[in-house]
């Protein structure tokens, strides 16, 4: 499989013309069989990552509601160690995110070096969510915006010339950002909408918010075209991932972990010739001690 057909790095994105299902020659058992060992390969990884302390992984999940975000996260994540893993869930800002820079809850969250975290939401509801609602941003009390006539299109570009500042300095402190925008489908959405209310064993997952967000759906898919299209960059490039299938989406972004992981080289630390003195001082002691 060519990863490189979900990366874009270019401002000529258009989201309409972005597959939303895509065939991988596989029958559906293949697929969760080459997850399994794909997951296997991110364990190793994260191993070598955590012990030698030089990069950290920021994992950006992006989506419409109802695309699979969560759900990728307990697949894909699932093997690895829970101290080397960050999972951090954004929702509706508190009055204390509020007060402060729309930056600063992410950077809170943000993983250590040697640590994969995954922003389930990210700083882009600040670029996506706040543009489709721009009464939002009205209520922030920020200089100079008094009422949504004030939320205009330059602000929205000056913060995508934030948000691609903000990832290149994570970049250059050993972060490596990965980008997933899971592509679903308006049909499939719908599909997902109608089995929580119709299969018990998801009543749980419904929520009437979702319902009422699906009225702006075109206004959500503009949004997302013109963030992709303005924070895609060599260095931190958008996958779009199609999500119509949640087994094929899981297995894309998998594999794509896996390739960035390989690229950074990765290796545990050598032992330094002091340490191994240490280490035979200690297993001689402990082989005098008596069981």
């Amino acid at each position: 499989m060519d990863l490189t057909q979900f990366r874009n790095q270019n401002d000529h994105f258009k989201i309409k013309a972005a597959p939303t299902s895509y065939d991988l020659g596989l029958k559906h058992r293949e697929i969760k069989d080459r997850l399994a060992e794909t997951m296997i390969a991110i364990k190793e990884e994260q191993r070598k990552l955590f012990a030698d302390r030089r990069y950290g992984i920021v994992v950006v999940l992006q989506a419409m509601d109802a695309a699979g975000k969560d759900s990728l996260i307990s697949h894909v994540f699932s093997q690895v160690n829970p101290g080397g893993l960050r999972v951090a869930n954004f929702k509706r800002p508190s009055s204390t995110e509020m007060a402060h820079d729309y930056l600063w809850r992410v950077s809170a969250q943000l993983p250590e070096r040697g640590e994969i975290g995954v922003l389930n939401r990210s700083h882009y509801e600040d670029v996506l969510v706040s543009r489709v609602h721009p009464e939002l941003i009205a209520k922030a009390k920020l200089p100079g915006i008094d009422s949504v006539a004030d939320v205009t299109p330059a602000l929205f570009d000056q913060r995508y010339q934030d948000i691609v500042n903000y990832e290149q300095y994570l970049t250059h402190n050993g972060f490596v950002i990965l980008k997933f925008f899971l592509h679903v489908s308006k049909a499939e959405q719908k599909q997902r909408f109608l089995a929580r209310i119709e299969q018990p064993e998801k009543n749980w997952k419904f929520e009437q918010a979702d319902i009422n967000e699906r009225r702006y759906w075109d206004d959500y898919q503009r949004a997302y075209q013109a963030a992709i299209r303005a924070t895609s960059t060599k260095a931190n490039p958008w996958y779009i991932i199609p999500a119509d299938d949640k087994w094929t989406s899981r297995l894309i972004v998998a594999r794509i972990m896996v390739e960035r992981l390989k690229q950074l080289k990765l290796a545990f630390p050598v032992t330094a010739a002091d340490q191994e003195k240490m280490m035979k001082a200690a297993m001689a002691s402990l082989a005098k001690e008596k069981d």
